[in-house]
């Protein structure tokens, strides 16, 4: 009974959150565990970057990211706007 009411859900919980990580794409609005907005502009093996303003550009670790709140609309998936 424990594990029914405790365990199974933290998992399948877990595992949603990570599928969302795994279904991130440039363009899609999101926050972080901090409470912070923003669009992801780049997306790069376990880092992202996150535009919150104009010429403003937070780099996170994918695990960071709480939600989506916005999926992006186009079907890129390539790097678009930010190049180093």
């Amino acid at each position: 009974i424990f594990w029914f009411f405790l365990i199974r859900p933290q998992q399948k919980q877990k595992k949603e959150h990570q599928n969302m990580l795994d279904n991130l794409v440039i363009g899609d609005k999101v926050v972080t565990i901090g409470g912070i907005k923003g669009k992801i502009i780049k997306i790069k093996d376990d880092n992202i970057r996150i535009r919150v303003s104009s010429n403003v550009d937070i780099d996170f670790v994918k695990n960071a990211i709480s939600r989506v709140t916005e999926k992006n609309s186009d079907n890129k998936t390539g790097e678009d706007e930010t190049e180093e």
